[in-house]
């Protein structure tokens, strides 16, 4: 099982958490290949809004990934046009928001905390399990309901 952080504005969370999905660095396809089912994903979010939204610096959502299988989603339906992302079903969990700068001292995938969002700037992340599980409880999402999967 592995931990995934996606780099993604609240807006757009809000809708991949009421659609059951991630979709990550402008849809592209590579980094959803690395996720299988049953790992872990967390959506971190800056702003609010893309790209000038105010800033948040939060994490909004946490779940599991469902099948593992990415597949393009057509756009066009929303008022998207010529726009097909890649997606991954995610079955998300009920949960707070948790700044980040509480507990950027307590994790691990943040080398430096001087400069703490150099670790983001990539739009995803692979973090172990101590991360996921600081983060899970920042979110209060129950010790319990950690390993469990959709």
């Amino acid at each position: 099982m592995n931990y995934w952080i996606g780099v993604v504005s609240h807006e757009h969370v809000q809708r991949g958490v009421a659609g059951g999905f991630v979709q990550i660095n402008h849809g592209k396809l590579a980094p959803l290949r690395k996720m299988k089912a049953g790992d872990g994903f967390v959506f971190y979010s800056p702003r609010q809004s893309h790209p000038k939204g105010a800033p948040l610096q939060a994490f909004t959502a946490i779940g599991f990934i469902r099948s593992g299988e990415p597949y393009l989603y057509d756009m066009s339906a929303e008022g998207v046009a010529d726009f097909v992302p890649w997606r991954l079903d995610v079955g998300f969990v009920p949960s707070q928001i948790a700044l980040i700068r509480p507990l950027v001292d307590q994790l691990e995938f943040i080398r430096n905390t001087s400069h703490w969002g150099a670790a983001l700037r990539f739009g995803h992340l692979k973090i172990g399990n101590a991360d996921f599980s600081r983060i899970a409880d920042a979110m209060q999402m129950q010790a319990s309901r950690h390993m469990t999967r959709p």
